[in-house]
């Protein structure tokens, strides 16, 4: 998208793969049809990844905050680096942070062990515990009386609620309507009926995952739910005749995941 500029960027250090036009355009691609354009600002990563900063041309994505890591971001993250990283191909990874650049894991790591050390260092040595006293000997309890004078047993409490039994059912929330996430929510079911794709929109909270609940009713040849507990929690697009992706869409089959991480 024309929305997304690109500053003019040093040469890749060497021994490292130039990948910035390919980033360019894959983020360009993807925000675009997000619908969130940003100004894309890269730089060299001290542990030689590429780092790119997104600075978004008007409102973030939902979840997404300035200077701070969320599930969106890392989500691109990852998919880059899978789209990037084919098999045969030089490796560079790629660091992707909402408005700045995002820290190194070697440094982060080595930062943060820092700061343990020196909190450990400035604690108070623990101060020696006496001997606890014996402790009293309990008075026997008489027994309980036989026969029908005997006193009736206490009724067991109730069991705990489950987690998540309060969110089980978004379609129970009474929930005022916003207009705007009602046509975005539309918008997006009837995209996923007419292409035959899935989509999921996460780090929504409970009460917009009911406004996109009952945005979506009688939509045709889509399946909207909620899926997930906790944060993980999800509203998932499910069309009636999905559509398989082009193999030139598909990301490859190795599964080196923990070299990703930023």
């Amino acid at each position: 998208m024309s929305d997304v500029q690109a500053p003019g960027s040093s040469p890749a250090p060497a021994g490292g793969a130039d990948i910035r036009p390919r980033v360019e355009r894959l983020l360009t691609d993807i925000l675009g049809m997000m619908g969130f354009p940003a100004r894309l600002d890269f730089k060299d990563a001290s542990d030689g990844s590429l780092s790119v900063a997104l600075h978004f041309q008007g409102e973030p994505p939902p979840g997404v905050e300035p200077g701070k890591r969320s599930q969106v971001v890392d989500s691109l993250q990852f998919l880059l680096n899978k789209m990037l990283h084919r098999p045969g191909n030089e490796r560079r990874f790629l660091l992707v942070g909402a408005g700045v650049h995002p820290e190194p894991r070697s440094e982060r790591l080595k930062r943060e062990q820092a700061a343990a050390q020196a909190t450990a260092a400035a604690a108070p040595a623990p101060q020696p515990v006496p001997p606890a006293a014996a402790p009293a000997p309990r008075p026997q309890q008489p027994k309980p009386a036989r026969g029908p004078q005997a006193a009736a047993p206490q009724a067991k409490a109730p069991a705990p609620q489950a987690r998540g039994a309060s969110e089980s059912d978004e379609r129970s929330v009474e929930v005022a309507e916003d207009a705007a996430l009602r046509e975005v929510a539309r918008k997006l079911a009837e995209k996923s009926a007419s292409l035959g794709r899935f989509y999921a929109l996460v780090t929504l909270k409970q009460d917009d995952r009911a406004r996109v609940l009952k945005a979506v009713e009688g939509v045709p040849g889509v399946k909207v739910s909620c899926e997930g507990e906790g944060r993980n929690r999800r509203v998932v697009f499910t069309p009636e005749k999905p559509a398989p992706l082009p193999k030139r869409s598909m990301l490859p089959d190795d599964d080196d995941e923990d070299d990703l991480e930023g």
